[in-house]
């Protein structure tokens, strides 16, 4: 039993404030709400055809959902008086709040509220198509349902846009959060994932409030065996430090947040279209399809155009094994190229029980099927000849017990009638050949490893760089490999002090972020005598240079003000930024969980030993990142460690530079 149960499944309704009152009252009337409606004002004697009542105090009974749509400041005063009155929870309409720039009154209302939920202030409502319960002040393009899918937003005109769609996409709630100030993200998903009659759910995200609360409830929706699929916007702003460390900029905006929902099993998508095609899947067949997929179609055009737009999405065509080879070539015979995705000409087209043989023999091979077929348009061909390819894919899934999605390569080429007719047969039609790739690949997110939470998030404060040699010695203390140095304050005291490292060595000047570009690096030094000072330099470090070295690595972690604490790995020096080739974790992670992310870097080969190359030692690289992250969540005076490079020999490897801040 959730708080939020009398909000959204409410016996009764009540609606304050003239206009909006009456199109709550209209939209809960044309979707057949079943229990009563009660306007309320002061001087109205009826809204909407209804009796309205002077005041609160006047109801029947405490109401269990109200739509308050008065202004901000009555808004205040109604909020107390229905949680003082027991009632089950109200939407806050009315905007003017924190979004601008009035933080106290928001906090007011809050208080106000006391125990009683409330989703706002500034937002739209919610809309309950099961029960036909809408406290919702305006038009919207949904039916009523016995089961489907739930859309959570927090920007309401998104969501208002989501559930205008004609792809089919049976949806059971709308529900907006505005400003989140009683009830959050976790919260709302959480009480709606509890219906049994809500299959999935698809959220507009633009900030995460609590990111272990959130964790927590992807597990959960995992256990019910039902799909979250997000958009995550936002993802373009760097972070405050971003000019720090290469680290800050790498891990900041998407980056984060993208690890974030990749390791709690989230699927993420980047468009609207994609978010309602992945829940059409998830509707029809659960979380996580398999990998390994197979494509049929009746052109080589269409044959190569799906293996060209699957290949930015990681999407697996395995070759057709020999048994099903055999299978099909009975069939097909020797003219169509027996191959995966299959072209299979239209030799069979027209023929039900030879197409069914075709497209089962095909899945039985494979975890999924995509069956690209664009039905004629209605209005101007006859599409009826397309039937027996339709029943085919619909008897392929059901004798194989796979899914098989019919695809079509332009959205407006399938109707919204047949997708919903399709779905009937429990068959998910995915429309336009790009967005289902996109859905599909989506649809693939694996769960998240159970009891899995990030760490706490810390608010901003004020930080200080510590020097590359206080930053060795707290690595070093650490277990992490670095080279032997020393230091001086000035060029004479640090050469007197390197009497006895070995050359070659490496001088670089104290006091920098970035050394580099500050020309504070000198390395392959014979002799240290005869260097000229370093401007700004607030001493010397002489170290002696890393050989061995098969590849240079960046190595970072960084607090996140929403998930914790992040891991970023990449090539090093800049080249990780140049290329845009880096991996974020969310910590905590286990040396596998960061071996099996660097696998995903689109320089890997040069790591792992290309054309011969030597094979750099990415388990010490991973060993250091886990050390360092236990490092980080142990101690919270951490902000930021950056290791960049990370020399990699063929066995173990050596941190050569650090940038670390604390408080």
């Amino acid at each position: 039993m959730s708080r939020l149960d009398r909000l959204l499944r409410p016996r009764h309704i009540a609606v304050l404030g003239a206009g909006w009152a009456l199109n709550v009252i209209e939209q809960c009337r044309k979707m057949g709400f079943k229990g009563p409606v009660w306007p309320v004002h002061p001087t109205k004697a009826e809204i909407g055809g209804l009796k309205a009542y002077p005041s609160l105090a006047d109801l029947p009974e405490p109401p269990d959902a109200v739509f308050v749509g008065v202004n901000r400041f009555a808004t205040l005063e109604v909020v107390a008086e229905l949680a003082a009155m027991g009632a089950g929870g109200a939407i806050c309409f009315a905007s003017g709040w924190t979004e601008a720039g009035e933080a106290g009154l928001q906090d007011r209302l809050v208080a106000a509220a006391g125990g009683m939920p409330i989703l706002g202030p500034n937002c739209y409502g919610v809309i309950n198509y099961l029960d036909g319960a809408l406290l919702w002040p305006d038009q919207h393009g949904g039916i009523p349902v016995d089961k489907g899918v739930a859309l959570v937003s927090q920007s309401s005109n998104i969501v208002i846009n989501l559930g205008m769609q004609q792809r089919g996409l049976p949806v059971a709630y709308v529900a907006c959060l505005g400003n989140a100030a009683v009830v959050g993200l976790a919260e709302l998903t959480g009480a709606l994932l509890d219906d049994p009659r809500v299959t999935a759910v698809g959220l507009y995200i633009e900030g995460i409030d609590d990111a272990p609360a959130f964790a927590a409830l992807a597990e959960k929706a995992r256990a019910m065996g039902k799909g979250v699929v997000a958009i995550k916007s936002g993802k373009t702003e760097l972070s405050r430090t971003a000019a720090a460390s290469h680290t800050a900029s790498l891990a900041g905006g998407g980056a984060a947040s993208s690890a974030f929902l990749r390791q709690i099993g989230v699927a993420e998508v980047n468009t609207p279209s994609e978010l309602v095609e992945t829940l059409k899947i998830f509707h029809v067949h659960g979380p996580q399809i398999g990998r390994r997929l197979c494509s049929l179609s009746c052109s080589g055009g269409e044959a190569g155009l799906v293996a060209d737009l699957a290949a930015p999405y990681g999407l697996e065509f395995p070759p057709v094994p020999q048994a099903t080879h055999d299978r099909l070539f009975a069939v097909l015979g020797e003219i169509p190229t027996i191959s995966n995705p299959l072209d299979y000409h239209t030799f069979i087209w027209g023929d039900g029980p030879k197409t069914t043989e075709v497209f089962s023999a095909m899945l039985e091979a494979y975890d999924a099927g995509i069956y690209i077929i664009d039905s004629p348009r209605a209005d101007r061909c006859d599409p009826s000849g397309y039937d027996p390819a339709f029943r085919a894919i619909v008897a392929a899934q059901k004798a194989v017990g796979r899914p098989a999605f019919p695809v079509a390569s332009m959205a407006e080429n399938f109707g919204e009638g047949r997708v919903q007719a399709m779905m009937a047969e429990g068959v998910s039609a995915l429309l336009g050949l790009e967005t289902a790739l996109a859905a599909i690949r989506a649809a693939q997110t694996p769960a998240g490893v159970p009891g899995w939470r990030p760490a706490a998030a810390l608010p901003p404060r004020e930080t200080r760089m510590l020097s590359e040699a206080e930053g060795k010695a707290l690595l070093a203390a650490a277990g992490v490999a670095v080279p032997r140095a020393v230091t001086g304050a000035t060029l004479e005291e640090v050469a007197q002090a390197a009497v006895g490292l070995h050359p070659p060595y490496a001088l670089k000047g104290l006091g920098f972020a970035h050394k580099t570009e500050a020309g504070a690096v000198r390395l392959g030094l014979a002799s240290l005598e005869g260097q000229a000072e370093m401007p700004g330099a607030a001493g010397y470090l002489v170290e002696e240079m890393v050989t061995g070295a098969v590849a240079e690595v960046l190595l970072g972690l960084r607090r996140d003000p929403v998930y914790g604490v992040t891991l970023t790995l990449g090539m090093g020096g800049v080249t990780a930024e140049v290329l845009a080739d880096t991996v974020t974790l969310v910590l905590p992670v286990t040396e596998g969980q960061v071996l099996e992310a660097a696998r995903g870097l689109r320089l890997w080969p040069l790591l792992d030993g290309y054309r011969g190359r030597p094979r750099a030692d990415m388990g010490a690289v991973a060993a250091m990142a886990v050390r360092l992250g236990a490092l980080m969540l142990a101690d919270e005076s951490l902000e930021e460690i950056e290791i960049n490079p990370v020399m990699v020999r063929q066995s173990g490897a050596v941190a050569v530079d650090a940038l670390v801040r604390r408080i």
